[in-house]
């Protein structure tokens, strides 16, 4: 789908581009949650899970800036893995609002096991780009991603 605004061209293109990327990513995005829904994980577990695996120990405040969450959604979502016995807390003895988060064995075995199957099905939805348009594309997401970090607060009506 095209937009159907009539502004100028360079406003058509910017949100042509931006239905077009919201509806890829809303669709590869669908495709992992039925796959996470199957073992009553959410994406955001996934990611805090994932980011244990790959970076190892972390704490609150890294692990929600690593998986683009706000501390306050981390906090659930740490909880909840905590009440399935995924991962554990470990408060600083110096410093009790410094809060660690690390795998446990059972967590461990669940992102060992999850993990090369997820790592698949992701590669077998990107291989629709060749290797090229996969760098290419990961460029400009890159590229927009950090441009919008630095972008004004977006208010609409202002």
């Amino acid at each position: 789908m095209t937009t159907h605004d009539r502004g100028h061209d360079a406003e058509r293109r910017a949100l042509d581009a931006y239905i077009k990327l919201m509806r890829a990513s809303d669709s590869v995005a669908a495709q992992l949650k039925r796959s996470l829904s199957r073992d009553g994980l959410t994406p955001s577990q996934l990611g805090v899970l994932e980011a244990l695996l790959h970076k190892g120990p972390l704490c609150q405040t890294d692990l929600s800036a690593k998986i683009l969450k706000s501390t306050g959604n981390l906090t659930t979502v740490v909880d909840n893995l905590e009440r399935r016995g995924l991962v554990r807390r470990d408060r600083n003895a110096q410093d009790r609002r410094f809060v660690t988060v690390s795998l446990t064995p059972e967590g461990r075995a669940l992102i060992d096991g999850y993990f090369p199957t997820h790592a698949a099905a992701i590669t077998r939805t990107m291989a629709a780009l060749t290797p090229a348009e996969q760098d290419a594309l990961a460029a400009l997401c890159r590229k927009l991603g950090l441009a919008a970090a630095d972008a004004p607060l977006y208010r609409p009506g202002a």
